[in-house]
């Protein structure tokens, strides 16, 4: 037997291996994100030195990292979960198609690791808007999407009645548009903070600096529940027919 035939025997297979990787990428998406926001609570202390404010935002810039991979990853690896799932033979994307999914996946990642990074060279200013317009795509494509898996009688041809999938598919839609609402509020903070490093602290840099932060909580919570409740629609299925 080969090693695949021995781990199949063991219940190893493809599908555990994307229900590995999805759950990791979950908590490293959640664990990520609190920490990029407790580190942000020591940015925000007007009684805190300059110093020390800057190595908190290094360990938000730094910790940031995992919630953004995890963010583009988890898309592919949920697609290869439902088609290496006990109903994949219903599930539309297979083979080549698959392979497609995590090629176009692996360079969206690419092109955010280069935005991460920053910089004011060609190819950083050209991630930014290239990160940016994938993300406005994607969500509204992917609400739609969400939307007729809720709404169809037998979306795409499917009869197990996967509402609950639509209704994930919409949870992560919103996730990166509130993702793309926490970079627009962040736009003051570099500027300021910047301000505060050379020149020191005043009022006003207070003030854009605790602005920009606290505009970005209600997108962050957001993620957080949108996160929690596309977990719990994965591992309910609520009205699924499929047993």
């Amino acid at each position: 037997m080969t090693p695949l035939e021995i781990g199949a025997v063991h219940g190893f297979n493809g599908h555990s291996l994307a229900v590995l990787l999805h759950i990791v990428l979950f908590a490293y998406w959640l664990g990520g994100d609190a920490g990029v926001y407790y580190a942000s609570r020591y940015i925000i202390k007007s009684d805190v030195g300059p110093e020390a404010r800057a190595v908190s935002t290094k360990i938000m810039h730094g910790v940031d990292i995992a919630p953004r991979v995890s963010l583009v990853l988890i898309l592919p690896s949920g697609i290869t979960l439902m088609a290496e799932g006990p109903l994949g033979d219903e599930f539309f994307v297979h083979g080549w198609w698959l392979v497609l999914v995590w090629v176009a996946s692996l360079a969206w990642l690419t092109v955010s690791l280069i935005d991460y990074r920053g910089g004011n060279t060609p190819i950083a200013r050209f991630s930014q808007k290239a990160d940016l317009l994938v993300r406005y795509s994607l969500s509204a494509v992917l609400v739609g999407i969400g939307l007729y898996t809720i709404f169809a009688t037998d979306p795409f041809g499917v009869e197990t009645n996967p509402k609950w999938l639509g209704a994930k598919v919409v949870a992560y839609a919103l996730c990166i548009f509130c993702g793309v609402m926490i970079r627009r509020q962040l736009v003051p903070f570099g500027p300021a903070f910047g301000q505060l490093v050379t020149s020191g602290s005043t009022p006003e840099v207070e003030k854009a600096i605790l602005g920009s932060i606290k505009r970005c909580e209600p997108w962050v919570y957001s993620i957080w529940t949108l996160v929690l409740l596309a977990a719990a629609l994965g591992v309910i299925k609520p009205g699924s027919s499929a047993f």
